[in-house]
């Protein structure tokens, strides 16, 4: 049975994640270390996972497998979602397929390379617009169903 999984610390689209979901009637897991309003949703289950580094990604990471679709921004986590045979978007709709996780994988590392050589290179990113949160939701109906016919 399909089960969506939210990396829910900093993700700006939960809201339109459960709309998703509970059109499809897919049970969604939303998994943080803490500062979440649960949701009144039966089909959605707030997961507080303890404090520490990437315990919340271990706890997705754990579970999400064929079948299954991850919304994250985390690439390491992304990855090992694709292994597992997990569809996996990120926040904009874009999605990371065993197709391209490898590169987006390198071009992390090598950013983080540059940030690290340069303190003064620490710019915080593109902001979010509508045109994400529009791509997303299209993104994430897609995969649903997807995910659901395997």
């Amino acid at each position: 049975m399909t089960a969506l999984y939210i990396d829910a610390d900093a993700c700006p689209v939960k809201a339109e994640a459960e709309r998703v979901a509970t059109r499809h009637r897919v049970r969604m897991f939303v998994v943080s270390n803490g500062g979440l309003r649960p949701s009144q949703n039966p089909l959605v289950e707030t997961v507080i996972v303890p404090d520490g580094p990437d315990v919340a990604d271990m706890w997705i990471a754990d579970r999400a497998g064929n079948g299954d679709v991850v919304v994250t921004g985390d690439i390491p986590l992304a990855a090992k979602c694709v292994a597992a045979g997990a569809k996996v978007l990120k926040h904009n709709g874009e999605a990371l397929t065993g197709a391209n996780i490898g590169n987006v994988l390198a071009t992390r590392d090598l950013m983080a390379d540059l940030r690290a050589a340069d303190p003064f290179r620490q710019g915080g990113g593109k902001s979010f617009t509508k045109a994400d949160r529009s791509r997303f939701l299209d993104a994430l109906e897609r995969a649903l169903r997807a995910a659901q016919q395997q």
